[in-house]
């Protein structure tokens, strides 16, 4: 990761405090220094383990220098970083960092050279960036912040990276009445939360704009608020206004932001039979995981005693009785660490902090059978709770069952009678056992729609993915819900992810996919930990492999699918690396008598559709887009997206930019390079094939079948040079498509599968001729399968 100017902060061995900054209030720790030490810099207390100079401090991390020569007395002994405030008994600190700012004219055009538009922290070990006390705040028009994080890893010295983005956007409701929004809910401010374990957070913000006219209708906006900005800060210190909150952003841009730290990183247990604990006389260890899956600990002073548990001596009795009589009916005695009351006339210790009035034997015979009757009583009713509970429970999986479409999915499976392969319903506890109680370690990826983990089928040992969706959402249609699972699993494509079953005993239906073992091609092309790289005839038959299945799904089937995310980080492969298109989590239906329809935009920035970003309507020729970006990626090995240091570019732009200027050599991956010259002229179709994808206009796209017989034809050309043989004539064979419902193989062209209104009798379903479809875009139906 670049280091990016005077933005990088970095936390390493030693601290410095931050004194005089208006809106920093310090608040007074309850623990000291260690004696001998200086104990305060300014007017802010420096609590052990924290300390300023050699021997005060307890770890290296924790070493404080304090700089009286300033205005601010005290910096970051490398880095800048400023504390502010001291949060002991939370084990917090609190630090002053500066927000990422990009200023610009009405027109759009940067106004501000001194404005930094990135943002930049990173941590050490033992401090981690609070996910609890700390939002990230993207405020302005047209304002995209570029999220680069990385999140601890439970292994030694490794982090795992992730990447993702937050818009502050312009719309009609902004641009209609020329007046900004009070809340901060995403009209020119965005408001999100953090995941745990962050140590690196690195931001960069950037004006995206949508054309002319939405500059001229934002006009107005940057002359009265010139300014974007992107930062973090605690929850508590900050509150959105668009009356001040610019204007006190423009006068004093740096920010409390709130850091978890730890002690040590060994769980308690271990620290204490080591006798190498930090915790000294009259504490205790407390474990605190600030990364999710490793230990660590921090230290409190044992009930009892206040003061600072890392010093000798530090934790003191506190006197219960010296401000206050805490006993009723008694006299309070003070003890080492507690207290006891000595009960008055009539009065007998219940405890020894609690009297009660004195009882005869028969009264206290009573109290025991009363409370032994009721003991009885108690676990009687919990055994009868507990059973109301477990019937409770298979009601509502029952009702799921019927609410999601289960009777009648296995109504309609039924009348298959096993004549042709459908898809199977699986209970709740079945996929339990199948992930090992969706282990932690069974997770195998995360998306914008789910979680998939790896599950092993019991009746055959087949390795399955399971996708479960984030949002519990019930199925609104459930006949339809039925019908599409049906078709869907009958989807019989070498290039598609074969759905083998659901479960639909929970408020969202979970879906069992075929596992597919190599990852994705993202991985293959701009993961770091690639082990070999892809020839240029395996990125040809990958593309080649990814073309057959979007064509498959919308030219051969009766109704045909728009997958609507197409990339490559969708696209998976298998062990000898033929291309699988998966994730059908935006998919949608298309149906024959509609035209068009206009839908909420879904996809992936870079991929993304020009024209359906700013119509909001989807066709096929959407999904040849974003193939077009996915070819790009083949033969240049970028990224859709092209992170520099004070913008993004996009692949598509790039590259079309590159064929047009005749500079397709300088962008073509290196390994493409190396072969081009034995086969120059299929790199040239395929670089020209994909800036046909990448029209801006629709229309101007080929269909995916054109796009398919290309490639195929391409990839055959390319094998027969290999060989030795000379390529004539190239013929596509009918057995690179399996057909739905075990229908005999077909001309790919002319025929499709015709699935009516009901999926269920054998007579429902047949083969019939069609014309070929229309290369334009088709409706969407309304309701689609996650």
């Amino acid at each position: 990761m670049a280091l990016l100017g005077s933005m990088l902060i970095i936390v390493q061995l030693s601290m410095v405090v931050l004194l005089g900054a208006a809106i920093f209030t310090p608040i007074a720790a309850a623990a000291q220094a260690k004696p001998g030490c200086p104990e305060k810099c300014g007017n802010l207390t420096i609590p052990y383990p924290f300390g300023i100079g050699d021997g005060c401090y307890l770890r290296p991390e924790f070493n404080i220098t304090c700089n009286r020569a300033s205005t601010h007395p005290t910096y970051l002994t490398r880095n800048n970083l400023s504390i502010t405030n001291f949060y002991f008994d939370e084990a917090e600190l609190q630090i002053a960092h500066d927000a990422a700012d990009s200023c610009h004219d009405a027109l759009g055009n940067p106004s501000n050279s001194n404005s930094n538009n990135v943002y930049y922290l990173m941590l050490p070990p033992l401090y981690t960036i609070s996910e609890t006390k700390n939002k990230l705040f993207v405020i302005g028009c047209e304002a995209f912040a570029l999220l680069d994080l990385q999140i601890a890893d439970p292994s030694p010295d490794k982090t795992k990276s992730t990447q993702g983005y937050s818009v502050a956007a312009c719309d009609n409701i902004l641009t209609s009445n020329n007046k900004v929004p009070d809340t901060c809910s995403g009209i020119a401010c965005t408001e999100s939360g953090l995941v745990g374990g962050l140590v690196v957070f690195e931001m960069t913000l950037i004006y995206y704009s949508f054309g002319e006219q939405n500059r001229n209708e934002t006009k107005w906006f940057y002359e009265e608020y010139p300014c974007n900005y992107a930062f973090l800060v605690e929850d508590s210190e900050f509150t959105y206004a668009p009356n001040t909150s610019f204007q006190q952003l423009s006068n004093k841009k740096q920010l409390p932001v709130v850091i978890n730290w730890e002690v040590g990183d060994e769980p308690c247990d271990v620290v204490e039979k080591s006798n190498n604990s930090s915790c000294k006389g009259n504490s205790k260890c407390v474990d605190r995981s600030i990364v999710h899956g490793k230990p660590g600990y921090i230290c409190n002073c044992s009930e009892g005693y206040h003061g600072n548990p890392y010093l000798t001596d530090g934790c003191q009795d506190i006197d219960e009785c010296e401000t206050s009589n805490p006993c009723d009916n008694g006299t309070c005695h003070n003890l080492d660490g507690s207290y006891y009351c000595k009960c008055n006339s009539g009065y007998r210790n219940h405890d020894p902090k609690t009297c009660i009035p004195g009882t005869k034997n028969t009264a206290l015979k009573i109290s025991l059978g009363v409370c032994l009757s009721f003991l009885v009583l108690l676990v009687l009713v919990f055994w009868i709770y507990c059973g109301v509970k477990r019937r409770k429970f298979k009601k509502q999986q029952e009702k799921f069952f019927k609410q999601n479409g289960g009777l009648l999915l296995r109504q309609q499976l039924t009348r298959y009678n096993g004549s042709i392969e459908t898809a199977s319903i699986f209970s709740e506890e079945e996929l339990k056992k199948m992930t090992d109680h969706y282990d932690e370690k069974r997770k195998i990826g995360e998306g914008g729609y789910g979680l998939v983990y790896k599950g092993i089928l019991p009746a055959d040992k087949r390795e399955v993915a399971i996708k479960m969706s984030k949002v519990s959402a019930p199925i609104t249609d459930s006949l339809e819900f039925a019908n599409e699972v049906i078709l869907l699993s009958q989807i019989n494509h070498k290039n598609v992810v074969k759905l083998l079953g659901c479960c639909l005993e929970t408020q969202t239906p979970i879906l069992v996919y075929e596992f597919i073992p190599n990852g994705t091609l993202y991985d293959h092309l701009h993961g770091k930990d690639r082990k070999e790289q892809l020839s240029l005839e395996s990125r040809l038959k990958i593309a080649s492999g990814t073309a057959e299945a979007l064509s498959y799904l919308h030219h051969s089937i009766s109704n045909p699918i728009i997958h609507r995310d197409v990339k490559s980080m969708n696209v998976l492969l298998d062990k000898n690396y033929v291309a699988k298109v998966a994730d059908f989590g935006a998919s949608r239906l298309v149906l024959e008598d509609q035209n068009q329809l206009a839908t909420l935009v879904q996809g992936t920035l870079g991929y993304l559709d020009p024209e359906y970003l700013q119509s909001h309507i989807l066709t096929d020729k959407s999904d040849v887009y974003s193939f077009g970006v996915v070819l790009a990626e083949l033969l240049t090995g970028k990224k859709a997206l092209i992170k520099k240091k004070n913008e993004a570019e996009n692949l598509a732009n790039v590259f079309v930019s590159a064929m047009k200027e005749g500079r397709l050599a300088e962008i073509l991956d290196a390994d493409v390079v190396k072969e081009e010259h034995n086969f120059e002229a299929i790199v040239e179709k395929v670089a020209n094939l994909a800036k046909k994808c990448l029209a801006l206009r629709g229309e101007e796209r080929p269909p995916m079948n054109e796009v398919a017989v290309e490639l195929l034809g391409l990839v055959q050309i390319m094998g027969k040079n290999m060989a030795g043989e000379k390529a004539d004539d190239i013929q596509r064979s009918s057995k690179d498509t399996d057909h739905l419902l075990g229908s005999p193989a077909a001309n790919y062209y002319n025929y499709v599968l015709d699935v009516r209104d009901e999926v269920g009798d054998s007579d429902s379903i047949a083969t019939t001729t069609a014309r070929r479809p229309k290369p334009n875009g088709k409706a969407l139906r309304s309701w689609s399968l996650i």
